[in-house]
């Protein structure tokens, strides 16, 4: 099946590289290359998919982007990692915008069933619907987070496209959405009344200044996520000029790389994709440069993984009782002597038939427990005790 959707990498790419160092990225992946075919999957702990899709974007260019991305990827030095990796090749565009959803659906449910991490780069936002829906049979709830200068829900019944790729996922069965997080969205590009809809559905916003002011808040939402979805919008001018909707203000290219890694050191990021890199916008290929140097980082996270909650039990945590209001509530953390890293319970009632479960302790940050350290609640717990009713 994986032959019939992806295409080799360009040979120009693979010979650029073959004089390098034995230790760059080209050297130490797996590539799907013409004469070889595609690598064995066995093994593997990610892999790498480009996608030639953006005719339902206004950001035409897009599609020409995974290639230009791993002239800047493959130079790059392989860490001291000790996972295995591949480049599967790049999805070809379908008849219709449709069919090449259903190849990244496809492929990536494949990958996800063996416990591989599909690392997209698009091609238009859009696509992140065709990865979406290949959790539909993973019997599980989704929590995904888009770093996006805007929330894309479009108009009422509009048609799939980049700008409105999240009410499909919203209101399309299966409903296997539990939580949606935004990072890094720029008020004067959203309507009032889109971010009075989020909040109704307790989904978590993030303003682009409150990100930037403390990027390591950033971590506990990441580490929350199943699937995480990088819009180059959400990046300056300065340092990402190769997009149609780029702006003066938005993270650094320091900061996207910061998120990637906590993307990567996630336990539960299972899906990582950066959309909208328009290699026809990007004159001196800045912006291809900087989504290489984001994947890097990602695999830098990856390889730091600590197996923190859900995989390791919470009994091993030093656990800290706080009482708010004169015991009115009592939260209770949660800290791992693996990662240093900060947890709050939740009750959470069990929607049979999914695995509603996991989300019993949520991730949250030390200043979350300073917070209730000063009889304050935290916004992210109040949040998710709403959900849960």
């Amino acid at each position: 099946m994986l032959e019939d959707f992806l295409s080799p990498v360009g040979n120009s790419i693979i010979e650029s590289i073959q004089a390098s160092n034995s230790q760059v990225i080209g050297q130490s992946i797996a590539i799907h290359r013409e004469i070889e075919g595609i690598p064995d999957l066995e093994g593997r702990q990610i892999a790498i998919i480009g996608v030639w899709e953006d005719r339902a974007s206004d950001n035409p260019g897009s599609a020409h982007s995974p290639d230009q991305v791993r002239k800047y990827l493959y130079p790059l030095y392989w860490g001291n990692w000790s996972f295995s990796a591949c480049d599967l090749g790049n999805i070809y565009a379908g008849e219709k915008v449709s069919d090449t959803l259903v190849a990244v659906r496809e492929i990536c449910s494949i990958l996800l069933k063996k416990r591989i991490i599909p690392l997209i780069i698009g091609g238009s936002q859009d696509i992140c619907y065709g990865n979406f829906r290949a959790y539909d049979d993973m019997e599980q709830t989704v929590n995904l987070v888009s770093i996006d200068a805007q929330f894309d829900l479009g108009k009422q019944n509009e048609k799939l496209n980049h700008r409105s790729f999240l009410s499909h996922i919203v209101l399309q069965k299966p409903y296997i959405l539990y939580n949606f997080s935004n990072i890094g969205y720029q008020t004067y590009f959203v309507n009032q009344e889109e971010i009075d809809l989020m909040e109704r559905m307790y989904f978590e916003l993030y303003r682009l200044g409150k990100m930037r002011n403390h990027i390591s808040e950033s971590e506990p939402i990441l580490r929350d996520a199943d699937m995480v979805s990088f819009d180059l919008s959400a990046v300056r001018q300065s340092d990402a000029p190769g997009n149609t909707f780029h702006s003066p203000n938005g993270f650094s290219g320091e900061e996207a790389c910061a998120l990637a890694r906590y993307s990567g050191i996630s336990d539960k990021v299972s899906s990582f994709g950066i959309y909208e890199c328009n290699a026809l916008a990007d004159k001196e290929g800045r912006t291809a440069h900087l989504v290489a140097q984001m994947i890097w980082y990602f695999l830098e996270g990856f390889n730091q993984r600590k197996g923190d909650y859900p995989f390791a039990s919470k009994k091993e945590y030093q656990k800290f009782i706080v009482l708010i209001n004169e015991g009115e509530y009592e939260l209770v953390f949660y800290k791992s002597p693996l990662s240093g890293r900060w947890w709050i319970e939740v009750p959470v009632k069990e929607n049979p038939g999914l695995s509603s479960e996991r989300h019993t302790l949520i991730p949250c940050s030390y200043s979350d427990y300073q917070e209730a350290m000063k009889n304050e609640i935290p916004e992210r717990w109040w949040k998710a005790m709403k959900k849960a009713v």
